[in-house]
């Protein structure tokens, strides 16, 4: 059972919700900065508000970044777009034809190809192309996923993929279960590796403590500069799929 809550601290508007876990958590999520707390249930009030006061340097640059962090423009899904897949800008070329079914294909290293129904309408595209790229990313993180798993010497019992509007990536590691943010796939694939590796790192430590940071650094030195890497590309446009800071 969850109890939420709406409290202004700090002069700041603050959602808190109180759950059965362990540990407080504050959060910051786009697109503006929005403030979240997630309270085990025997945390009181006065106590949430004292974690927020002294986190509060922290909530406002992470706010302050939300709102400088550039956002690509709203995709109509026509010829000319630029769409990325895997890191790589490529130009969206739309042809309509007779057929009743899409096609899409990657034609060299700079574009890509959108074969649609005649009177097709943006939104019908966007869930195509989504799809799409729910395949493509899905091809790639399968033996990627296998290599991290073997390599770290955990296993997962599942894992999938979604649109995820605060994380790059989640893992629950009770139930082993990794969800990957579907933008992920417009991403470079040295940043998927990150993302794999921080997600099967909590099935070694479920926090970000010095255990968790230790397997990420062990496994992937650079991975802070890959990490701000991620994090630097600019986000969904605002109405369609946001993502955030790990």
């Amino acid at each position: 059972m969850v109890n939420t809550e709406h409290h202004i601290i700090g002069g700041t508007p603050v959602e808190v919700r109180w759950k059965a876990i362990k540990n407080l958590h504050v959060g910051v999520y786009p697109p503006e900065g929005q403030v979240r707390v997630a309270a085990p249930l025997s945390v009181s009030l006065d106590a949430v508000k004292l974690a927020v006061l002294t986190r509060m340097d922290w909530v406002r640059r992470k706010q302050a970044q939300f709102l400088a962090q550039e956002r690509q423009t709203q995709r109509q899904y026509v010829s000319g777009e630029t769409h990325f897949v895997f890191g790589r800008p490529l130009r969206l070329d739309v042809i309509q034809w007779e057929k009743k079914v899409h096609r899409i294909e990657l034609l060299g290293s700079d574009r890509l190809r959108f074969s649609v129904p005649a009177d097709t309408t943006p939104a019908i595209r966007r869930r195509w192309l989504e799809n799409w790229y729910k395949a493509r990313l899905r091809e790639h993180v399968a033996p990627r996923l296998a290599y991290w798993s073997s390599h770290l010497g955990v296993a997962t019992e599942a894992w999938g993929i979604r649109p995820m509007k605060t994380k790059w990536g989640s893992c629950n590691p009770d139930k082993k279960i990794v969800w990957l943010n579907l933008e992920l796939a417009k991403k470079p694939t040295r940043t998927i590796d990150y993302v794999l590796l921080h997600e099967l790192a909590h099935l070694i430590s479920p926090r970000h403590d010095e255990r968790f940071l230790k397997v990420l650094d062990d496994n992937m030195p650079r991975w802070r500069s890959v990490r701000d890497e991620l994090n630097h590309y600019p986000l969904a446009a605002w109405n369609e799929l946001p993502s955030a800071s790990q």
